[in-house]
C-alpha cells in the first residue's frame, strides 16, 4: 500500500505543478495584454491631443483658401490659392511647388443678386409673375391658321 500511496501523491504533485504552470502562463498573458491595451490607449490619447493642439495653431497662422485647381498632366496641377486678399497661381508637380503668377483677389460679388436669395423667395416671385396676366399676353392669342 505504501507504493500505491506514493504513486498517488506523486500524481497529485504533478497535477498541481502542471496547473501552476498554466496559471503562470495565463498571468503572463494577462500582463502582456494589459500592457498592450495601455500602449494603445496612450497612442489614441496623444492623437486626440495633437489634433486639438494642432488646429489651434493652424487657425492663428496665415489664412489660406484654395480657390480652384485643375490637372494639367498625370501628376501636375495648377492651383489658385487665396492668401489674405492675394491670389497665388501655383504649379504643383511631383515633389515641388512653384509660383507661376501673383495677382490681387477680385472684389467679392454683391449679395443682392437673385442667386443669393433663398429658394423660397425666388419661387414665390416666379409664381407671382406667372399668375399676374399681362396686357400683351391676353391680346396675343395663338393663331391656329398657320
Amino acid at each position: 500500500m505504501n507504493a500505491d500511496a506514493s504513486t498517488v501523491s506523486s500524481a497529485i504533485a504533478m497535477e498541481s505543478a502542471g496547473s501552476s504552470d498554466a496559471l503562470l502562463g495565463m498571468a503572463a498573458l494577462g500582463k502582456t495584454a494589459a500592457a498592450l491595451a495601455l500602449v494603445i490607449a496612450l497612442i489614441l490619447l496623444c492623437a486626440v491631443l495633437l489634433r486639438r493642439w494642432g488646429n489651434r495653431h493652424a487657425r492663428q497662422g496665415v489664412r489660406l483658401q484654395v480657390v480652384g485647381s485643375t490637372a494639367v498632366g498625370n501628376r501636375e496641377r495648377v492651383v489658385i490659392v487665396d492668401v489674405e486678399g492675394t491670389w497665388l497661381v501655383l504649379g504643383v508637380g511631383s515633389g515641388q511647388v512653384s509660383k507661376l503668377h501673383e495677382l490681387p483677389a477680385p472684389p467679392e460679388p454683391d449679395t443682392d443678386d437673385d442667386a443669393a436669395k433663398p429658394f423660397a423667395q425666388r419661387f414665390a416671385q416666379a409664381l407671382a409673375r406667372q399668375h399676374t396676366p399681362t396686357a400683351s399676353s391676353s391680346s396675343n392669342k395663338p393663331d391656329s391658321s398657320s
